[in-house]
């Protein structure tokens, strides 16, 4: 074998043992390449919502899926705006679903959907569920917690005139009547009120839909209230001190009997 023909051989032998070297680097450039991807794609933008953006159909499909009442502050984080802007959209919800069969609710600061009054009989057949009858006691008793709330027990029991555990538990029972919280009067009572439950029965968007008492009715709750205000102030003065009395009496005897 010549030196030339060793010289030839070398060569063939050489360009072998690049080329994987080669080939290496060129799966590493591509390896490289493809990962370098992700971050190049631009994401699509349709699949979630805008933040700071509250649309009238996202507050309606929002309020659609809801399992319980939203509040004001709630749909505000979750849209990221002012509550402004919420009042806003319900406003121009409430508008768009009059005379529809799914009404806006609104008590308090909380809201939610609900079928409409009128559509009430009809549902009741789908779902198998006869409305709730209420006796005439139940429906005195839930009268003066919706127009006088929040209201205490006693106050109750002091515009009917009879006892009224029963009922208020039974009106609880059914969530026709809500816990609000406490009174500041002596012993903090409960107060009652309407809720959710309450504007759907009957109806009603929110409280301030309630008809007009008549006069002589609107003067038994008048009489309760001046009723309430009176005990108070027997209240306080009974818990008045003796002895300040004692003192302030000229004509008291004193303590040796002159």
């Amino acid at each position: 074998m010549t030196d030339h023909d060793v010289a030839g051989l070398e060569r063939e032998v050489e360009v072998p043992a690049l080329a994987p070297d080669e080939a290496v680097d060129a799966d590493e450039a591509v390896v490289s390449d493809g990962a370098a991807e992700p971050d190049e794609a631009v994401p699509d933008g349709d699949t979630e919502p805008v933040p700071g953006e509250l649309t009238e159909a996202q507050l309606e499909a929002l309020l659609f899926v809801a399992e319980k009442p939203l509040s004001r502050r709630e749909i505000a984080a979750l849209a990221g705006v002012p509550s402004e802007a919420v009042d806003e959209r319900l406003g121009d919800l409430e508008v768009s679903l009059s005379g529809r069969g799914i009404r806006l609710i609104l008590s308090g600061d909380r809201v939610e959907l609900a079928t409409a009054a009128e559509a009430g009989v009809l549902v009741a057949r789908y779902v198998g569920a006869d409305a709730v009858r209420l006796s005439p006691a139940a429906l005195e008793t839930l009268a003066i917690v919706a127009y006088r709330q929040p209201v205490t027990k006693a106050a109750i029991e002091r515009v009917r005139g009879v006892d009224s555990d029963y009922t208020v538990r039974a009106l609880l029972h059914r969530r026709l009547v809500t816990e609000l919280g406490r009174s500041e009067a002596p012993g903090r009572p409960i107060l009652y009120g309407t809720g959710f439950e309450f504007l759907e029965r009957f109806g009603l968007a929110t409280i301030d839909d309630l008809p007009p008492l008549d006069l002589d009715v609107a003067a038994r709750l008048v009489d309760g209230d001046e009723t309430t205000a009176r005990e108070r102030s027997a209240a306080a003065s009974d818990d008045a001190p003796v002895a300040d009395d004692a003192a302030s009496d000229p004509a008291a005897p004193d303590a040796d009997g002159g």
